[in-house]
């Protein structure tokens, strides 16, 4: 039986199979997305030529002390590449993400990357999503009455706060409200009216973006994908 850590490895392994010499990537966070830069860092130890482009400290500091090279997110128009995790996934591939804090960076990241592929264990997999808070970053001004719309819209928010009790704040400055809406039975409904709420910046719903989802499970890896997509060879 493979545990929700070795799943994780076992995709992220089986993602590194994407990555060409050459490739400017898109390091997400998290997790399943820490190992990935772990294993990546291997391959340009031994001399893989890549860049990458990081979405959160977190990341950055954790790549560039393993020698990974990183550039400025402004410096390239397109990511070949863009690996990151997920805290669920639905059969429509739609994902619920931002666990860590990082959902503002991670989907502007994501979403200028050519291909965008998402490493989980088969815990992950959703008939619907909802089971896990969704995060909403919000700016730190007036998030009270941010809160206040949310939980009229059902979502039961509860402001982010870091181990010692004080307010969590993002890369970017804002706060994070978990929502817990139950089932989200219409994701792009919700999607809409989240981002026309004055003093939201960004959701954790990442509809439409990814092209492969590379699951790690107790029967191997299998892949998700989008139509047009083709899977990689089985391992």
């Amino acid at each position: 039986m493979v545990d929700a850590a070795a799943g994780k490895r076992l995709a992220a392994e089986h993602a590194l199979r994407l990555v060409e010499p050459g490739m400017v990537l898109g390091l997400g966070s998290g997790s399943t997305a820490k190992i990935f830069v772990e294993l990546l860092a291997q391959r340009v130890a031994a001399g893989l030529a890549v860049r990458g482009v990081p979405t959160s400290r977190q990341t950055r500091d954790q790549a560039a002390a393993l020698g990974i090279p990183l550039i400025g997110f402004d410096s390239v128009d397109e990511l070949d590449l863009c690996v990151d995790g997920a805290d669920e996934v639905d059969p429509q591939l739609r994902l619920l993400k931002g666990g860590g804090g990082a959902l503002l960076h991670e989907k502007i990241v994501a979403a200028a990357a050519r291909v965008f592929v998402v490493v989980v264990d088969a815990t992950k997999l959703v008939p619907s999503l909802g089971g896990f808070p969704l995060p909403v970053e919000v700016i730190p001004f007036g998030w009270q009455r941010v809160a206040r719309t949310l939980a009229a819209l059902g979502g039961a928010p509860t402001l982010r706060r870091d181990g010692a009790g004080v307010p969590f704040v993002t890369d970017e400055g804002n706060h994070i409200l978990d929502c817990r809406f139950g089932r989200i039975g219409a994701p792009e409904g919700l999607a809409l009216r989240l981002c026309g709420i004055p003093g939201v910046v960004e959701h954790g719903l990442f509809l439409g973006m990814a092209h492969r989802v590379i699951v790690g499970a107790a029967d191997g890896v299998r892949e998700l994908v989008r139509p047009g997509q083709a899977p990689l060879t089985s391992v």
